[in-house]
Formats: C-alpha cells, sequence, structure tokens
C-alpha cells in the first residue's frame, strides 16, 4: 500500500515520505506474541477439542482486531512531503487526504515528550491558512529534522513566489539607491 505517484503534479517531487513512527507498533506486536503463547501453551497442555478450538478463536479475534487492524492503518497513512505541498493520507477501506499549499503554511511546532525523545519521534503542528487551522501529525519518526526540512520547502516556495522582492529587499546598513543619489 505505497503511496501513489499519480496524486502529484507533473514537476512535483517527494522530498519526505513517512508513516508513523514504529512505537505505535509495539502494543500490537505484544498482543500478537500473547496470542501465539496461549495458542502454544494450549498445545502443550494438551487441550483438546472445545478448550483448544476456544483459545484458538480468542487468540485469532485478539490478533485480528489488536494487531492486524493497527498494522493496516500504520500501513496506510501517509504523510508526503513534497516541494509543493504537504499530504496527508489516512484510511484502510475508505480514504481520506488533506493537501496543504506550501505557501499556506503560516506556523509549524514540534513537541516531544521525554520518552519520544529517546525514541526519536514527536509531535508536529502545523498551522495554514484556511479553514481548518491546525494540523496535528502524531507519532512523525525524527520529528526534528522533518520541521528543519518543513522550514526549508516554506523558505524555498516563498522564495519561488517572491516577485521582485529583490528590489526592495536592502542590505542592512547600506540604505537602498534612492538615499545614495541625493
Amino acid at each position: 500500500m505505497a503511496f501513489p505517484e499519480d496524486v502529484l503534479t507533473a514537476d512535483e517531487k517527494v522530498i519526505l515520505h513517512l508513516r508513523p513512527h514504529w512505537k505505535v507498533m509495539i502494543m500490537p506486536t505484544l498482543v500478537l506474541l500473547v496470542a501465539v503463547a496461549a495458542i502454544v501453551a494450549a498445545l502443550a497442555l494438551s487441550w483438546t477439542g472445545f478448550a483448544l478450538y476456544a483459545t484458538g478463536a480468542i487468540a485469532l479475534v485478539l490478533f485480528l482486531w489488536l494487531s492486524f487492524w493497527p498494522w493496516l492503518i500504520w500501513r496506510t497513512t501517509h504523510y508526503v512531503f513534497t516541494n509543493e505541498r504537504i499530504i496527508f493520507q489516512f484510511g484502510v477501506f475508505s480514504r481520506d487526504r488533506r493537501d496543504i499549499p506550501l505557501m499556506r503554511v503560516n506556523d509549524h511546532a514540534m513537541s516531544q515528550t521525554f520518552i519520544e525523545r529517546l525514541l526519536g519521534c514527536g509531535t508536529l503542528t502545523i498551522e495554514s491558512a484556511g479553514e481548518r487551522g491546525q494540523s496535528v501529525l502524531r507519532d512523525i519518526p525524527k520529528v526534528g529534522m522533518v520541521q528543519t526540512k518543513l522550514y526549508e520547502l516554506v523558505e524555498h516556495d516563498r522564495d519561488l513566489h517572491s516577485f521582485g522582492d529583490d528590489e526592495h529587499r536592502r542590505v542592512p546598513g547600506q540604505g537602498d539607491r534612492t538615499e545614495e543619489k541625493k
């Protein structure tokens, strides 16, 4: 379930393609291990008949509900940063996608708890002009690097879309040309 490249424009290039941090899979992995351990224990105890089938059925339900489903959600969640926009895509059976053009990004902030700092992930909050305002992305891997890359992308996009600003920019302490002629 890779990110579909056909949603990108002709000149658009993917800079970062992320999924939530692996820490979101810790609990599903533990559930998987417990389910397998329960089946192995039932077989080791030579359970037969109803007890073995009931243990297998409960383990299967726990696996599907608490391990496989979170894995599917993780696999189908995409945070894509391109040279033109930020794309968030979610959904297993249905799909939700939000695009934020880089020119609309007003502010971005990151936060990390102590445990997140140890694991190298965190929360990225992107404030954009428009109806929805803030987008909060949790469990972003290498969130500090992602925030820095987002800053670079936004600044580069603003530089590309600033027409004629070179005339109005002044080098500090030098004044502009009209002042020098007087």
